[in-house]
């Protein structure tokens, strides 16, 4: 047995907490979601993460560098991400930003809905593999650019 709606000053006696918020309010329309920035931060870093690992474990001599380091605007209805990365050098550098991008744009938009209209990946830090250890025992270390 259900309890029947409190009634008084201020209070309604339908379901819901406000206007159209009843059982016949279609679901789309009771409400309203906010995703914070962070939450788009977080889902731009491991999309980023996970394409540099997937792109670094196809080259053998290729060195782990910082993690990436995520930046985003929501303006309006859609969302700008700056993304700062290092990447592994020789390798192509165009491709791998580009694969990066894509990988932001896609996640951030299929799992929170936002349209992404811009994403910037800012190549940071440029890797050298490392030395083998008979050239570092020579005096020939590798060092970052």
């Amino acid at each position: 047995m259900t309890s029947p709606a409190v009634q008084g000053p201020g209070r309604r006696a339908n379901a819901g907490w406000g206007r159209d918020t009843g059982r016949t309010t279609p679901p789309a329309q009771r409400g309203r979601l906010r995703i914070a920035d962070r939450v788009l931060a977080r889902i731009a870093w491991l999309a980023a993460r996970d394409t540099l690992a997937a792109a670094t474990a196809a080259t053998p001599t290729a060195v782990a560098g910082e993690p990436p380091r995520v930046a985003v605007s929501v303006s309006g209805r859609s969302a700008r991400i700056r993304v700062g990365v290092d990447l592994p050098f020789p390798s192509d550098l165009a491709a791998l930003a580009g694969a990066v991008r894509d990988a932001v744009a896609e996640r951030v938009g299929a799992l929170t809905g936002i349209p992404v209209r811009e994403v910037v990946v800012v190549v940071e830090r440029l890797l050298l593999p490392e030395a083998p250890v008979a050239e570092r025992a020579e005096g020939g270390e590798g060092e970052e650019l």
